[in-house]
């Protein structure tokens, strides 16, 4: 249920200096949270986004087939009438995917109640910042980067809400993976639950603030979005030495003896011969 309660959000200027809190329309920001509405916008959103372009070949369609594959009796085999059949290989699909619409309607109030529950819920987040004016007056990525950075939200997945559409805020943010520059009309449930923190230009929200002269700020450090950790790797084992290959012919061949050897053999004695026998008289 709603709760009578007053949601502020912090206001900066549109080079991030930061100013008085500001006090959220009670219209909108009543502290409103359905989750069953926001689940059901959710997902309409993403069913209209499918093209519904699928399709798959019936036997109808597939190429060949025309003759019987075999007459029907006298074979011993099962009796078959084309080879476009699905339990040929190469045959037709049964009960595939073919074209359709996958778009789903919600009542308008649903729309707005899941609408309304979205930016609830980021409010009480404390992730509603207001900018008094987004003053581009040329596409610069740099300068929305450093607004980003000095807010303190740069790595983070940010919505901007222009009132009303200003191309020069889009084309600035159209560069940035984890930035979506949208007018604030044109939002919907699901951008606002995609984002971790949402940017409104104050006029969008009925309470114009007056911009502040000031100077442009120095350039702050621009945080880059964590990379996702990669899994370590098991370190690899050691490989054995490698074993020396050896030719078929040499491993035929006779070991030959050392020269050294051959010396030392021929310095021994030849062995002593037998006496020869005496002659009998």
């Amino acid at each position: 249920m709603a709760e009578n309660m007053t949601l502020e959000a912090a206001a900066y200027t549109g080079l991030g200096t930061p100013r008085e809190k500001v006090s959220l329309p009670a219209t909108l920001f009543d502290g409103t949270v359905n989750h069953p509405v926001m689940h059901q916008a959710v997902k309409a959103f993403l069913a209209n986004q499918r093209q519904g372009t699928h399709a798959t070949k019936t036997r109808r369609w597939v190429t060949g087939g025309n003759q019987k594959p075999w007459k029907q009796k006298g074979t011993g085999r099962a009796r078959q009438g084309s080879t476009r059949a699905p339990n040929w290989p190469g045959g037709g699909t049964v009960f595939g995917p073919q074209p359709r619409s996958y778009t789903q309607d919600l009542p308008k109030k649903v729309r707005q109640l899941a609408k309304k529950s979205a930016f609830n819920a980021r409010a009480a987040e404390q992730a509603v910042l207001v900018i008094d004016q987004f003053q581009y007056e040329a596409p610069k990525t740099a300068k929305l980067q450093q607004l980003l950075a000095r807010l303190g939200v740069s790595g983070k997945k940010a919505l901007v809400l222009t009132d009303g559409v200003k191309p020069n805020v889009w084309k600035s943010g159209r560069n940035l993976p984890q930035v979506q520059v949208l007018p604030y009309a044109e939002a919907s449930t699901y951008h606002l639950l995609w984002s971790d923190v949402v940017l409104v230009e104050s006029s969008a929200l009925g309470q114009a603030l007056s911009p502040i002269a000031e100077k442009e700020p120095a350039p702050v450090k621009v945080k880059k979005a964590a990379a996702p950790a990669k899994a370590a790797k098991a370190p690899k084992a050691e490989k054995a030495p490698a074993k020396k290959k050896t030719t078929k012919a040499a491993a035929s061949a006779p070991a030959k003896k050392a020269p050294a050897a051959k010396k030392a053999a021929a310095k021994k004695a030849p062995a002593a011969k037998a006496a020869p026998k005496k002659k009998g008289k």
